[in-house]
């Protein structure tokens, strides 16, 4: 099989392209963002992954830092010692405990049509869901549970804007004469 012109020819040096911005790129490229931002702070790039973490406190390998103790034949439990590194970067540690500790924001939230939904459906029949599930509006076809459903995820998601529609029908617009 012969082969292409391309491969026989001589290669040629490319004064064009800038070898410099090559090396980040592929150095960039070969090394993955870390996504943690205390991690990421207190990374050195010129040290390798495990001397990192154990600089942090953290642990690369968890087989080596929480070893399982191997039963000998005499029946004696022999002690197994895990690796102890120094830690030079313990704020890491600690801002990681702190992040953790702190609740989770509860980001759920629903469509702008959905709520318009509920709010049509509990605008036009109050708490009955079998009349709901006939209305015109339903054009999903949903089934009283579904609808029942949706209105108690409007009433979780969002409980104040939910108060604030129910005590809007409540009161009684006043007529104009």
């Amino acid at each position: 099989m012969a082969k292409t012109k391309q491969s026989a020819r001589r290669k040629k040096f490319d004064y064009n392209q800038d070898r410099k911005k090559l090396k980040k790129k592929f150095i960039k490229k070969s090394n993955p963002r870390i996504e943690n931002e205390q991690i990421r702070n207190a990374w050195d790039n010129r040290k390798s992954s495990a001397r990192n973490l154990q600089e942090m406190g953290l642990a690369f390998d968890p087989n080596r830092s929480l070893p399982i103790k191997k039963p000998s034949l005499l029946g004696r439990e022999r002690p197994t010692k895990a690796p102890v590194g120094i830690v030079t970067k313990p704020y890491v540690l600690n801002q990681l405990e702190d992040e953790a500790s702190r609740p989770e924001k509860d980001s759920k939230s629903l469509s702008s049509d959905l709520i318009e939904y509920a709010q049509y459906m509990i605008r036009e029949h109050s708490d009955n869901y079998k009349a709901m599930a006939r209305d015109e509006k339903n054009y999903y076809q949903d089934t009283p549970k579904q609808i029942k459903r949706k209105i108690n995820e409007y009433k979780r998601c969002h409980p104040e804007h939910y108060n604030a529609f129910i005590n809007s029908l409540a009161v009684p617009q006043p007529m104009a004469q």
